[in-house]
């Protein structure tokens, strides 16, 4: 996967203090992950970068909508995301991203690309279990949802009170019962 250059920042000619980056996320960015999850994507993605004597903070903001089909019916739908995700970038001997939160870069290094952060921020803000809002309140009529009905296992009719209890339960009921 070749990086994205426009998520790159050469974070050595900007000033100490805050930096802002606006990034419009579209689906050929996910094409460049070779990631086909969503039929489309307009997300916006804010990174306030930071940058301090010692050490670099990323803060990155992601709010939209992408489109995936629901497990469910297999319908397509725009499903909300939004998200946070904080990162400190510190400097060392080697690179190292063993940790969630917290990137090590060697010394002689002067950008960053955050391409990667922001495509895991997307990726992990949609839910696990995608459902049409549709189904959820009824209102989303399809044929895989009607053949899902009748397919179903209908529950059982109410047992007929023909069949006898055994004599012993009516014992034990009487002692909850005897006070």
């Amino acid at each position: 996967m070749k990086l994205l250059k426009e998520y790159t920042i050469p974070f050595v000619g900007l000033k100490l203090g805050k930096h802002h980056f606006d990034y419009q996320i579209d689906k050929k960015f996910f094409e460049h992950f070779e990631y086909d999850e969503f039929n489309d994507v307009n997300v916006k993605a804010e990174l306030l970068f930071e940058k301090k004597t010692t050490f670099l903070e990323l803060h990155f903001k992601i709010k939209g909508d992408v489109n995936v089909n629901c497990d469910v019916s297999n319908e397509p739908y725009n499903q909300k995301v939004k998200g946070t995700f904080d990162l400190v970038v510190k400097f060392g001997e080697e690179y190292n991203d063993e940790h969630l939160d917290v990137l090590i870069i060697p010394h002689g290094e002067y950008e960053i690309n955050v391409s990667q952060y922001i495509y895991e921020l997307i990726v992990l803000s949609v839910p696990a279990k995608r459902v049409h809002p549709g189904v959820e309140d009824g209102t989303l009529e399809s044929e895989m949802l009607k053949k899902l009905e009748e397919l179903s296992p209908k529950a059982e009719e109410n047992k007929t009170q023909s069949e006898e209890i055994d004599p012993r339960w009516n014992t034990l009921k009487k002692l909850l019962t005897d006070k």
